[in-house]
């Protein structure tokens, strides 16, 4: 899962927006630097990643790329299954998609202590609309390149985006039937927690 399903799957209030978020920010162990309510929301995004690269489903989706791409292939999907819930906003939530993203950059922009690499990219998350983005697929092919020139083999990325392009029906099928799971999961893991 990649930050826009992690934020709709962690909760609407503040900490837990920013703890959704804070999961790919915030790495170790939690040592009461932040609020008890962010570090609940770190400890659930790190169990919903650990619930969705365990998954069948996840596993089977992984299998559809060709072999020399399946090393890359969860962050592939991560960012897949983002478009495809910002597609299909209306399925999975009440609050519209812009009004949701809109909260969740009004939380960061005025959130004084984000994680430093969180901070950094927060104005350019708001100003460039990157939850909202995900709508439209093409936008993807910027963020895979955007990955790559991360990545110290950047080549690993070369030719995945028309690779997901090739497979958009049977990966959005692939995610139709993972979220409800994702979201029963995540059901039961706070019924348990709270």
């Amino acid at each position: 899962m990649n930050y826009l399903a992690h934020l709709h799957l962690g909760g609407s209030g503040r900490d837990q927006l920013l703890g959704s978020l804070y999961g790919d920010f915030v790495k170790g162990p939690l040592d009461n630097q932040w609020s008890p309510g962010i570090e609940a929301a770190i400890r659930l995004h790190r169990r919903i990643d650990a619930f969705t690269d365990r998954h069948w489903l996840v596993d089977q989706a992984r299998a559809r790329f060709p072999a020399p791409r399946r090393r890359v292939s969860g962050i592939l999907l991560d960012v897949f299954f983002d478009h495809c819930l910002a597609r299909h906003w209306a399925d999975y939530a009440e609050q519209p998609l812009g009004d949701f993203t809109a909260e969740v950059y009004r939380v960061l922009l005025t959130e004084p202590e984000l994680p430093p690499r969180l901070a950094r990219i927060a104005p350019h998350m708001a100003t460039q609309d990157w939850l909202g983005s995900y709508q439209t697929f093409d936008v993807l092919e910027r963020v895979i390149d955007g990955m790559a020139s991360r990545f110290s083999r950047p080549a690993l990325m070369t030719g995945a985006f028309t690779e997901l392009a090739e497979r958009y029906d049977v990966l959005e099928a692939d995610f139709r039937a993972f979220y409800p799971e994702v979201q029963a999961f995540v059901q039961h893991e706070l019924s348990t927690t709270s």
